[in-house]
């Protein structure tokens, strides 16, 4: 796969002159390329749509072209389909400890304000609602249809997830990001970027303030400090139940999306540790919700 993705990338319409695509780490959806040619470098991201986990490229597409708009991440310089082609930005990923740093993660969350707020003014076109309920619903259904070996847990996680979904109740509604790994953040010195809108869709403000607070492990004191900087006061009892629903959920969607892909990627990736790992972080994560 990877090397039919190369040349693909090599053979973009948009190149001036001959390019060397170079393999560009991290990426466990798409397969990245870094390219320079003599206008100047660029991510390719190759890929086509991934209805198991309803990836669709034209709106990840809309959603990049918003972004930029916005002034939330790289221009989108060429795209066709199954590959998009986005200007390079230097500049240092974030890790988890990167997010977790307290100056880090004021910007962080200011920039994931921005996107909520400023970045449906410039979207075009149809776009994707992402509920996380409804995607753990659909990957259940999945799973089962392709006899995946965590067929025996489905009752009791789709059982937990219903009871999750009643506890998160209505919620506002935003644009969202909805994969806030570190990894899609890049500082280059005098702002961040947010990069890969993949998963992009209308949601709950609650789930990207989840997702980033359970991607990037932050312990209480900073999972407080996050949600005052956003919200602008300390949230209530009541408010705090359906923020941890709601991470609860968050976690449960990125081990389910772990188990598709056990039985359904071709990357070259430990799938069934990843499965593993996020499957014990959500069962203690849920263990401390049923203590609240």
């Amino acid at each position: 796969m990877t090397d039919a993705a190369r040349e693909k990338a090599r053979n973009l319409a948009c190149w001036q002159g001959p390019v060397d695509p170079v393999p560009l780490k991290g990426g466990i959806t798409n397969v990245n390329f870094v390219v320079e040619d003599r206008r100047g470098k660029y991510v390719v991201r190759v890929g086509g749509d991934i209805p198991l986990h309803q990836v669709m490229r034209f709106n990840e597409l809309s959603a990049s072209r918003a972004a930029h708009a916005a002034g939330i991440s790289p221009e989108v310089v060429h795209a066709e389909p199954g590959a998009l082609v986005l200007r390079f930005i230097e500049g240092r990923t974030f890790a988890p400890e990167d997010v977790r740093r307290p100056e880090n993660l004021d910007r962080v969350v200011e920039l994931v304000r921005r996107v909520h707020r400023d970045l449906p003014r410039h979207l075009r076109g149809p776009s994707l609602v992402f509920w996380v309920f409804h995607v753990l619903r659909d990957y259940a259904a999945s799973l089962r249809e392709g006899n995946s070996r965590m067929v025996p847990e489905l009752p009791r996680l789709m059982e937990i997830a219903e009871s999750l979904e009643q506890e998160v109740g209505p919620v506002d509604l935003v644009y969202g990001h909805n994969d806030l790994l570190a990894a899609n953040l890049i500082d280059d010195g005098n702002r961040l970027w947010l990069v890969d809108w993949d998963y992009g869709g209308f949601n709950s403000p609650l789930f990207d303030l989840a997702n980033l607070a359970s991607n990037n492990e932050f312990p209480p004191a900073l999972e407080a400090r996050m949600l005052q900087a956003y919200f602008g006061h300390p949230p209530d009892g009541g408010f705090r139940r359906r923020y941890a629903a709601m991470k609860c959920a968050s976690l449960l969607r990125e081990t389910m999306w772990s188990m598709i892909s056990e039985i359904h990627s071709e990357l070259d990736f430990d799938f069934v540790a990843y499965t593993r790992s996020n499957l014990a972080r959500f069962e203690r994560v849920y263990g401390e919700f049923l203590s609240l």
